[in-house]
C-alpha cells in the first residue's frame, strides 16, 4: 500500500484521505484511530499518578473489584471499572471475557479450544483465554 505523507502549516486544517478497493478491519483501524487520536487512561503505581498510552497496553482485567492495565512486563492499578474503559478505549480493544478487555494489536496468534472457547497469545507472550460467549465478537474483529 503507498502511503504519502504531506505537512501542512499550522493554519491548515490537518485531514487524511484514504482510498481502498474494500474497507477492510485494518482500513477501519486506522479510521478509527485518526478519529480518535491515541488516548491515555490514567493509572496508579505506588504513590504515583502515571498517564498511560492506550498503543502501550495489552490488556486490562478486572480482580476482586480493583481494575488493572498490563503493558509488556509491568502493571499498573486504574480506578475505572471495565464497562467504563470499554467507552473509553478505542474500537482495538475487545472484551474477551466478563473480567477482561484485551488489545487485538497485541494479539500474535489465536487457537481453538474444547468448549468454544479460544485462546490467544500476546507478543509479550502471555496467552488469555476468549470466552465462549466473547468468540464470535473477536473473530469478526480478527477477519477469521
Amino acid at each position: 500500500m503507498k502511503v504519502v505523507y504531506e505537512q501542512v502549516h499550522e493554519m491548515e486544517e490537518e485531514s487524511a484521505h484514504i482510498r481502498a478497493v474494500k474497507k477492510t478491519s485494518t482500513i477501519q483501524s486506522a479510521i478509527d484511530l485518526l478519529k480518535s487520536g491515541d488516548g491515555v487512561i490514567w493509572c496508579r503505581h505506588q504513590n504515583e499518578i502515571i498517564r498511560i498510552p492506550m498503543h502501550q497496553i495489552y490488556y486490562v482485567e478486572s480482580v476482586d473489584k480493583h481494575t488493572y492495565v498490563y503493558l509488556m512486563n509491568t502493571w499498573y492499578e486504574t480506578k475505572h471499572r471495565l464497562y467504563e474503559l470499554e467507552n473509553v478505549l478505542d474500537p482495538l480493544f475487545a472484551r474477551c471475557s466478563k473480567a477482561m478487555i484485551i488489545n487485538l494489536r497485541k494479539v500474535k496468534q489465536v487457537q481453538y479450544e474444547m468448549g468454544g472457547r479460544m485462546r490467544a497469545e500476546l507478543f509479550n507472550g502471555e496467552e488469555v483465554i476468549i470466552s465462549r460467549s466473547y468468540v464470535k465478537e473477536i473473530k469478526r474483529r480478527l477477519d477469521l
